[in-house]
C-alpha cells in the first residue's frame, strides 16, 4: 500500500510493524523470539541429555578393556600373548562396520524412540556377560555381539539431530551432545578404579566387576533412553511428554524454511544408494577416519601409556585418564559455539589438527612427565572436538533424509575402521614409547590438513560456478556449500500475511513490507 505523504507511510510502516512484533499468545503459527526459544530448550532438554548419556556408556563400554586390562584382565585371559589384546578390540569393530548402512535403514523404519534405547539395553545385558567369561575366546565373541547392537547409536543420532535443528544450529548441538558423552565416559577410569576395589567380592577378580557394574549402568540408561528419546518430528507427536501439537507444527515450519528435506520420503534402494556417487561424502569419511585413528587410539591405549611410559602406577593411571577428557568436553563446546557463530567448520579441523601435532610431539619427545601429560591434554581435546566439527560440515552441505542416512552411516563406517587402525598402531611391543603410534597419529593430522584444504577449495569452486551458471546444488536453487567460512543461506521462502512478507531464514517475526519499505 503507498501514500503520498512520506510522514505518513513511515508511520503507517512503524504502526504495522509494532503490532506484528507486538508479545501475543503462541498459536501454532507465529511466535515471538522468546517462544520459540523455550521451544528449543525443550528440544534440547530431551533429545541432547539423552543422546549424550547413551554415547556416554557407548564410549564407556567400547574403551573400558584397557582400564580391565592393566587391573588383572590381561594375566587371567593371556591377552599378553601376541595380538589376542589388539585382536579383543579389533572384533568390536567389523560387525560395527558391517552393521552401519543396515542400522541406518533400520532406525528410519522403526523410528530412533524405539531402535536407540532397544538398542542400548542389549548391549547392556551383553556387558554383564563380560564379568564371567572363561577365555580371551569367549571375550572376543562378546566383543562381536556389542559392535553389532552398537552399530546404529551414532548414525542414528547423526541423523536424528539433523532432523531436529537448523543447518548453523547443529555443531553446538553435536557438541553439546559430545560434551555429556565425553563428560561422562571421562569417569570411566574412576569408576574402573572403584569397582576394582571390589577384587575377590563374591570370588571374582575386580576387573569383572568393572563390566558388571558399567553393564548395570548401561541397561539403566537404555530404560531412562526408552522414557526420553523423541522420534523424528514429523511423528513426534507419539513421543511421551514432549511438544504440543501447535509446537511440533511450528517447529516444522522453522526447518521447512531451512531445508527442503524435512518431510518423510519413502525408501528406496536407489535413493539411499546414489549418494555414493557423491565424492565430497567420501571426502568428509576419510576426515572423519583420520580423526578417529587419534580418538581411539589415545582412548584405548592411555591408561597404558601412562603407565608404562610416564611411570604411574595402575590406580593412579586410571585416575589421570579422567582429566584429559574433562577438559576436551568443555573445549568442544567452545568450538562447537564458535563453528555456529562464525558459520565455520574447515578451518576449526585444521587448528585441531595442528594442536594435535603439538601435543603428540610433546608426549613423545620430552621426557618431562607432567609436560608429557599436558601433550596428552592437547591431543584428547583436539581430536575430540574435531569430530562434532566434520559431523556439522557434512550435515551443513547435504539435503535429502536418505542421503543423510546413508552420508551418516558411511561416516560411522570410516569412523570404525578408524577404531581398528587406532587399536594396532600403539603394540605392545613399541612399549614404552610407542613411537609407530605417534608417527601414525601425526600422519592422521597432515591427512586432515590435506583434505580439508582439498575439499575446500572444490566446494568453493562449486559454489562459483553454481552462481554463474545458476546451477541448483543438491537438486535445491539457491543452495550454497560451506566451504571455508560461512556458507550461504538456502533459498527463502516467503508468507504473505497482512500484505508483508517473512524472510524464512531469518527470524519468523521479522516483517518486511510487501512494497520493499523498510
Amino acid at each position: 500500500m503507498k501514500t503520498n505523504n512520506p510522514d505518513t507511510e513511515k508511520a503507517m510502516t512503524e504502526h504495522l510493524e509494532k503490532a506484528i512484533l507486538a508479545p501475543h499468545e503462541f498459536n501454532g503459527d507465529e511466535s515471538s523470539p522468546s517462544e520459540e526459544k523455550k521451544i528449543v530448550r525443550k528440544i534440547d532438554r530431551r533429545l541432547i541429555t539423552a543422546l549424550g548419556l547413551m554415547f556416554a556408556v557407548s564410549l564407556m563400554d567400547r574403551t573400558n578393556l584397557a582400564s580391565a586390562n592393566i587391573a588383572g584382565m590381561s594375566k587371567e585371559l593371556e591377552l599378553d600373548q601376541g595380538f589376542r589384546y589388539s585382536l579383543s578390540i579389533i572384533m568390536f569393530f567389523v560387525p560395527h562396520v558391517m552393521c552401519q548402512w543396515p542400522s541406518a535403514i533400520l532406525v528410519q523404519k522403526l523410528g530412533p524412540r524405539i531402535f536407540l534405547p532397544g538398542a542400548v539395553l542389549l548391549w547392556g545385558i551383553i556387558m554383564l556377560c563380560f564379568g564371567f567369561v572363561k577365555n580371551w575366546k569367549q571375550l572376543v565373541a562378546l566383543r562381536v555381539l556389542v559392535g553389532i547392537f552398537e552399530a546404529g547409536l551414532l548414525p542414528g543420532t547423526i541423523l536424528l539431530l539433523q532432523m531436529w535443528y537448523r543447518r548453523y544450529d547443529v555443531h553446538k548441538r553435536y557438541a553439546s551432545f559430545y560434551l555429556i558423552s565425553l563428560a561422562g565416559s571421562s569417569f570411566s577410569g574412576v569408576l574402573a578404579y572403584g569397582f576394582m576395589q571390589m577384587n575377590g567380592v563374591g570370588g571374582l577378580s575386580g576387573w569383572r566387576y568393572i563390566f558388571i557394574w558399567e553393564g548395570v549402568l548401561t541397561c539403566f540408561i537404555g530404560i531412562i533412553g526408552a522414557f526420553l528419546i523423541v522420534d523424528f518430528p514429523q511423528k513426534a507427536q507419539n513421543s511421551w511428554k514432549f511438544l504440543s501439537p501447535q509446537e511440533i507444527k511450528h517447529i516444522i515450519r522453522i526447518l521447512e524454511s531451512d531445508r527442503p528435506d524435512i518431510q518423510e520420503e519413502p525408501f528406496s534402494w536407489r535413493r539411499f544408494l546414489t549418494p555414493a556417487l557423491d565424492l565430497k561424502i567420501w571426502g568428509y569419511c576419510f576426515i572423519f577416519y583420520a580423526n578417529t585413528v587419534i580418538a581411539y587410539a589415545i582412548a584405548f591405549f592411555l591408561p597404558i601409556i601412562l603407565n608404562r611410559e610416564m611411570g604411574f602406577d595402575v590406580g593412579i593411571s586410571q585416575v589421570l585418564s579422567t582429566p584429559p577428557y574433562l577438559f576436551a568436553a568443555a573445549f568442544m563446546f567452545f568450538e562447537g559455539w564458535l563453528g555456529d557463530k562464525y558459520r565455520s567448520r574447515g578451518p576449526l579441523i585444521i587448528w585441531n589438527c595442528l594442536q594435535s601435532i603439538c601435543g603428540l610431539c610433546l608426549m613423545a619427545w620430552t621426557k618431562s612427565s607432567g609436560i608429557q601429560y599436558f601433550g596428552v591434554f592437547l591431543v584428547t581435546a583436539a581430536s575430540q572436538s574435531s569430530l562434532p566439527c566434520v559431523m556439522a560440515w557434512q550435515a551443513n552441505n547435504i539435503c535429502g533424509q536418505w542421503k543423510r542416512s546413508f552420508s551418516s552411516a558411511s561416516m560411522v563406517i570410516f569412523g570404525g575402521t578408524g577404531g581398528i587402525t587406532g587399536a594396532l598402531v600403539f603394540r605392545s611391543q613399541d612399549a614404552p614409547k610407542y613411537l609407530p603410534g605417534i608417527y601414525a597419529c601425526l600422519t592422521s593430522c597432515a591427512l586432515t590438513i590435506l583434505l580439508v584444504g582439498g575439499l575446500s577449495v572444490q566446494l568453493k569452486r562449486l559454489n562459483k560456478k553454481a552462481s554463474q551458471e545458476e546451477n541448483a546444488l543438491e537438486g535445491v536453487p539457491g543452495f550454497r556449500y560451506i566451504s571455508i567460512f560461512a556458507g550461504v543461506l538456502p533459498p527463502i521462502h516467503t508468507s504473505t500475511t497482512l500484505g508483508l512478507k517473512f524472510e524464512a531464514h531469518k527470524n519468523p517475526s521479522t516483517p518486511v513490507l510487501e512494497n520493499d519499505i523498510r
